[in-house]
């Protein structure tokens, strides 16, 4: 007789007590699927990838105080020893979101709207490497291959994200580490890639591609 694969190990992370019970209720269902750990914020989810060396991290994006799921991904998905794959299950479905999701390592981008057998299989498809997507996610992606839109950094995304707020060139670049030289320097380049010259035209334009969350 062979013997049965091994379950995927998941780690969840969500900051949502009764969102993390009930994906632990459902994948508990799974006989393929191992919950190993489950995690409230970004840092958490990194420092339990680490120590217990998931196959799949499943990972939302927004995630209250501390680093979101995109920072939570890049930094999970640069471990250097076991460094999982990455599913983000959400229920922001932008074009920033899953451009800086995409750019941080995730291997998929699910949301929170599919259906338990969809969920199951984006799991294993993450598992061995395999993209998965939502299908509004990947018609998305596709009508971007069709058409590009302006390609904006996942650096140039969070200035255009400050600047959307209504800050200033010294607000964001406290709110992001960084120096006004810098802020500077991406909203040119901003600028250049929207084709416009004002702050308000870059966030008009950004706002009508689909660019901010």
């Amino acid at each position: 007789m062979s013997t049965p694969p091994r379950p995927v190990r998941l780690l969840i992370c969500d900051d949502h007590a009764v969102v993390r019970a009930g994906l632990l209720a459902l994948l508990g269902s799974a006989p393929d699927i191992e919950v190993v750990g489950e995690a409230g914020s970004g840092e958490e989810a990194v420092a339990l990838a680490a120590q217990l060396v998931p196959d799949v991290v499943l990972m939302d994006l927004q995630l209250g105080p501390g680093i979101d799921g995109v920072e939570a991904t890049r930094r999970s998905t640069a471990l250097r020893d076991g460094a999982p794959y990455v599913l983000v299950l959400t229920t922001y479905d932008t074009d920033a979101d899953i451009t800086r999701a995409i750019e941080a390592g995730a291997t998929g981008y699910l949301l929170k709207a599919e259906r338990p057998e969809e969920l199951f299989a984006a799991i294993h498809s993450a598992a061995q490497g395999r993209t998965a997507l939502s299908p509004p996610v990947a018609g998305r992606v596709m009508a971007r291959m069709r058409s590009p839109r302006p390609s904006l950094t996942a650096r140039e995304l969070d200035i255009l994200g400050q600047l959307a707020r209504g800050l200033g060139n010294r607000d964001i670049a406290r709110a992001l580490f960084i120096s006004e030289a810098t802020v500077k320097t991406h909203l040119g380049r901003i600028y250049d890639k929207l084709g416009v010259d004002t702050r308000s035209g870059a966030v008009a334009v950004a706002k009508e591609q689909r660019l901010l969350p």
